[in-house]
């Protein structure tokens, strides 16, 4: 939709527009949902595929989260300036307890509906007002505490939508966010950098003789291929966790997070056949290669599906 690409030019580009007028104050309506749906259509393409493997009314509550953590994280990244950006922020967060905006009425609809905590959504607002000042990590535990509060708090805020019930499945929520996260982090170092912004930890910079900042500035020194497979190795750490979780998660609910999980952690096999060289272009999966991925994701799904199945003959 052409108003949200336009936000960052409009003075009064979140709470006070258009959009407050398009649906009652007291439920969102059919517009309101659409909305929600074409801000993850246009933003998150393969958050958006993984959706249509659920119902359409849980598919819709996905959406609403998506968009409200995506007008928050547009508010960071195209704000005139920072303290407009604080400003901004603090009143999306008020939007949680009193929603006026047709993206924040759905996302408390959905948060009602399927019993979402609030607390994650408080905690991703947090973790965003971090872009705000200058980006710097000393070391993994504090770049992982950055990924939960941007990333996995979405785990967190999704896993009811796919049917998960057991609290002992949600830290792999958390990790699938995480390794979501951190996959986005080695993808972008090169744009991170020209915005002045670098996630990756000065502890592992350091251990591979890299220069923090040669590596903002697009020329990395010592050994920086190496620093990249070394992190995608994390993420990848992180991705095996979470299908630790799927069992908890209801048949669409974990055929979703395969499906998303799958597909976003190809971005990672795709940097390594770029040799790890994330300046020389940022790292695409085409949707025809996206489109090769579903078989394995649904052999993934029925050998899922047959070991929650009783054995025949089996007791106990």
């Amino acid at each position: 939709m052409a108003m949200i690409r336009d936000l960052a030019s409009r003075g009064d580009w979140l709470i006070r527009n258009e959009w407050l007028a398009r649906g009652d104050a007291a439920s969102p309506g059919d517009a309101d949902w659409d909305l929600c749906g074409e801000i993850s259509r246009s933003h998150g393409r393969t958050f958006f595929i993984a959706s249509h493997c659920l119902p359409p009314e849980r598919r819709k509550a996905v959406h609403a989260v998506y968009a409200w953590c995506r007008i928050a994280d547009d508010i960071a990244d195209h704000a005139p300036d920072p303290a407009l950006a604080a400003a901004e922020l603090d009143a999306w967060e008020r939007e949680i307890d009193a929603p006026t905006h047709p993206v924040a009425i759905a996302f408390a609809v959905a948060r009602a509906r399927y019993g979402i905590p609030v607390q994650p959504a408080r905690d991703l607002i947090a973790g965003i007002r971090t872009d705000l000042a200058t980006v710097r990590f000393a070391a993994w535990d504090d770049l992982s505490l950055y990924c939960y509060r941007v990333a996995g708090t979405v785990g967190l805020m999704v896993a009811p939508i796919l049917g998960c019930t057991d609290e002992d499945a949600l830290p792999h929520a958390v990790d699938l966010g995480r390794a979501m996260q951190l996959t986005n982090i080695l993808r972008d170092v090169a744009e991170d950098g020209r915005n002045g912004r670098l996630y990756l930890p000065i502890e592992d910079l350091a251990a591979f003789g890299c220069d923090p900042e040669a590596t903002i500035a697009g020329i990395p020194t010592g050994r920086f291929p190496d620093l990249i497979a070394y992190e995608i190795n994390r993420a990848r750490a992180l991705y095996r966790s979470a299908e630790e979780g799927y069992a908890a998660l209801s048949p669409s609910g974990r055929l979703t997070a395969m499906a998303g999980a799958n597909l976003y952690g190809a971005i990672l096999t795709r940097i390594e056949e770029m040799n790890c060289d994330v300046f020389a272009g940022r790292a695409r999966v085409s949707g025809r290669r996206k489109l090769r991925a579903v078989p394995g994701i649904a052999a993934t799904f029925v050998r899922h599906a047959a070991a929650d199945l009783p054995v025949p003959g089996a007791r106990g």
